[in-house]
């Protein structure tokens, strides 16, 4: 029990430490985060090119929001990433990570749920032309 309690005391000093510091430019966590968080910012810019291109209206409206978060998501990985780096108190804190990657998946999820329930493609009609058509008397005015 003493154990589970100082284990539990550690972790949470570890993910809640304002400044935790050994982190440089060069470590493969870094230049990983970096690369995710440039990354999202040049699929921001190729959602919005892609979504010009869209022909389907409710393609194009469910996918309205995507670049735009695409970005946000991108900026504040990289302020959260050169905060750490540089070592700036309480923006470098490591539970600000889980927060972020916390609202990503809940972000990911609600879209999925939102595009699988209402995007639909309306297909071509297929009108049929009856020669008698022109014999039926039409509406009365």
């Amino acid at each position: 029990m003493n154990t589970l309690i100082s284990s539990l005391l550690s972790f949470s000093k570890y993910l809640f430490y304002p400044n935790p510091g050994n982190a440089q430019y060069g470590s493969t966590g870094m230049v990983a985060l970096l690369a995710l968080s440039l990354g999202l910012l040049v699929f921001a810019l190729t959602l919005r090119s892609w979504r010009s291109g869209v022909q389907n209206s409710v393609t194009r409206k469910l996918s309205k929001t995507w670049s735009t978060t695409s970005f946000w998501f991108g900026v504040v990985g990289l302020v959260l990433t050169v905060a750490r780096v540089e070592r700036i108190q309480f923006l470098a804190m490591r539970f600000l990570w889980v927060l972020w990657g916390a609202a990503a998946l809940v972000y990911l999820f609600y879209q999925f749920r939102k595009f699988h329930a209402r995007h639909y493609q309306v297909l071509p009609s297929q009108t049929s032309e009856d020669p008698r058509m022109k014999y039926i008397p039409g509406k009365r005015k």
